[in-house]
């Protein structure tokens, strides 16, 4: 939907009914997308870029706002995606407006620094443990996590030294194309979104 501001991005929101008066005058009563800078705690290292938040926030609207259609997908679809085109947007959480808080309030985190997965940060995968890690946490670059074959963390890396095979550590890198992305449901700690004190 159209802003009044021309140099904002346009809002998003999902279409609930249409309707048209005696004068032939269409409204669209809309369920509002917050993105998370419009959010209480703002946007979060975690929060991609395409990310939206279904708000319990309704309204109706002249249907003469709407400017285009836009497909937002659930969160596991969109990292599924091959190409994302600019209409495609996401959606994991539902947002509250009136008190900030979010459903669902727990998500799953990864890496070294247990943040919630971002699907625009590359992210390689270790081959014993299945845990996902950011190459910025492993002191290692984009362009070095790309040349891996294979990685291991290191301390699947400490317990396998005994072991006759050995794989690539975080400081050992080996040539290929194994580039993992997109981490599956996996790691069972979780973070809480419930505080309104912490920044989303």
């Amino acid at each position: 939907m159209r802003s009044s501001e021309n140099e904002k991005a346009p809002y998003v929101a999902r279409v609930e009914s249409i309707e048209a008066d005696v004068k032939g005058n269409v409204k669209v009563r809309v369920r509002w997308y917050y993105r998370p800078e419009e959010s209480m705690g703002g946007r979060r290292q975690f929060h991609g870029v395409k990310e939206l938040f279904l708000s319990d926030h309704y309204d109706t609207q002249s249907a003469h706002t709407i400017e285009d259609k836009c497909i937002v997908h659930t969160f596991k679809n969109y990292t599924k995606l091959e190409d994302v085109g600019p209409e495609d947007y996401f959606c994991r959480f539902e947002y509250k407006a009136a008190t900030g808080g979010f459903t669902p309030d727990r998500v799953a985190v990864y890496c070294k620094c247990e943040m919630p997965y971002n699907p625009d940060d590359l992210m390689v995968q270790c081959e014993a443990c299945k845990d996902w890690y950011h190459p910025a946490c492993l002191n290692m670059t984009i362009e070095q996590a790309k040349q891996l074959d294979k990685f291991m963390c290191d301390e699947c890396s400490s317990l396998d030294a005994k072991r006759p095979h050995k794989m690539s550590s975080a400081s050992s890198l080996a040539n290929g194309k194994n580039l993992i992305h997109a981490p599956a449901k996996k790691n069972p700690v979780v973070l809480n979104l419930k505080s309104s004190d912490e920044k989303l």
